[in-house]
């Protein structure tokens, strides 16, 4: 497939021999900004339609869809660590480099991520982000694209292009702005998460995980593993959303029941009427019936956390108060500096193994929590705003 002519100012990459060309140029720079147009809401894997770079001094648009076109040398500048890549909201794009490379990109700045260090909110929209950062408004009229579809017009490459443009302007700022500050290392947790294949895995043994578990009991998880494993290699093997295999109600259904028979299926509520007659269902008893005649199955142990003191409430709602307090004195989303688990722990023990206790954390926050817990500090309400003293 070729993609609609463009104009000259715009390099959209059709060949390999141009995009080894692109990357040899993208390759020389400190950093590129990369994002991606996909389309997956009738498939599992992504469907890679367009891939937009830009460094200083070059940009283009890739179109993975041409014919006869070899994406190893954009692979292998996301492979390579001399070039930082720079992404907005990086994991749906970290996944497909994943899965058409065979390895993660790395470095990886991610500027959603950054942004929760520069004062720009929580989880902060790209458009939004932009409007901030370069007091610029973006150009939506092409958000509901078909990326699949060829040829793509002027004004939807163009729109593609743009996102990059954009972030690769956003990028310097940002990052001057962090080290301005002495927050560089304050993302460094939150963007090796990004990079930690595990979070990427696919192995349909281990899809239960995403799972919210309605019980404890062995035998239901161990029907849930064995029903969530059948779904993942269904979806996998079809190419379909996991969802058009079967819902998630209805492997909570399986493993409450855990059929002997196919026709056991047919009395359930969440399995679609007819399952019971197809190969799958079929499929699914014989893997139900291996793993609990398997002596050496694994015997899952839910471990509880210990339970809150319950004199501990009050003190949960004060430090929330002061995380939020902290959060906006110092200009960074509150998830950053703590999580509730992290609040709720601190409140339980002054020595508590997390995060907020370590670090940087500790210094915007942790410290301070610690000295309200005992008194050291005292908050406020002074004309409906919460302030905070040293005792």
């Amino acid at each position: 497939m070729r993609s609609a002519p463009h104009s000259p100012r715009m390099r959209v990459i059709t060949e390999t021999a141009d995009l080894a060309s692109l990357c040899r140029d993208l390759a020389a720079q400190p950093f590129v900004a990369v994002d991606t147009e996909f389309m997956r809401e009738t498939t599992y894997w992504p469907k890679l339609c367009l891939i937009q770079a830009a460094a200083p001094g070059a940009e283009a648009v890739i179109d993975p869809l041409a014919e006869g076109i070899d994406l190893a040398p954009f692979t292998a500048l996301m492979a390579n660590t001399r070039v930082l890549k720079v992404f907005h909201a990086a994991r749906q794009d970290l996944e497909i480099f994943l899965k058409i490379g065979g390895a993660l990109p790395k470095p990886v700045f991610d500027t959603q991520i950054a942004a929760m260090a520069c004062g720009y909110g929580d989880s902060i929209a790209y458009d939004a982000l932009v409007q901030q950062v370069l007091k610029r408004r973006l150009d939506k009229s092409s958000r509901f694209t078909d990326w699949s579809r060829r040829p793509l017009s002027e004004a939807q490459l163009a729109y593609a292009l743009a996102d990059v443009t954009h972030l690769r302007d956003v990028y310097p700022r940002m990052h001057d702005k962090l080290e301005k500050e002495g927050r560089l290392d304050w993302l460094d947790e939150e963007l090796a998460n990004l990079t930690d294949p595990d979070i990427y895995d696919t192995t349909p043994e281990n899809s239960w995980k995403r799972l919210k578990l309605r019980k404890t009991t062995a035998d239901y998880v161990l029907a849930l593993q064995v029903a969530a494993a059948w779904r993942e290699r269904q979806a996998q093997a079809r190419d379909v959303p996991r969802g058009r295999v079967a819902k998630d109600d209805a492997l909570y259904e399986i493993a409450e029941h855990r059929p002997k028979t196919t026709a056991d299926f047919d009395r359930m509520r969440a399995v679609p009427r007819g399952f019971g007659n197809s190969r799958g269902a079929q499929e699914l008893v014989q893997a139900l019936d291996r793993a609990f005649a398997d002596p050496n199955r694994p015997q899952y142990k839910h471990e509880r956390p210990p339970p809150l003191p319950s004199s501990v409430g009050p003190t949960i709602e004060l430090l929330k108060v002061l995380l939020r307090y902290e959060a906006e004195r110092a200009q960074v989303a509150p998830r950053l500096i703590a999580s509730a688990a992290d609040v709720e722990a601190i409140a339980a023990s002054d020595t508590a193994d997390v995060d907020a206790l370590r670090g940087w954390r500790r210094k915007v926050f942790g410290e301070r929590a610690l000295a309200l817990k005992h008194g050291k500090l005292a908050l406020k309400l002074e004309s409906g705003r919460v302030t905070v003293q040293d005792v």
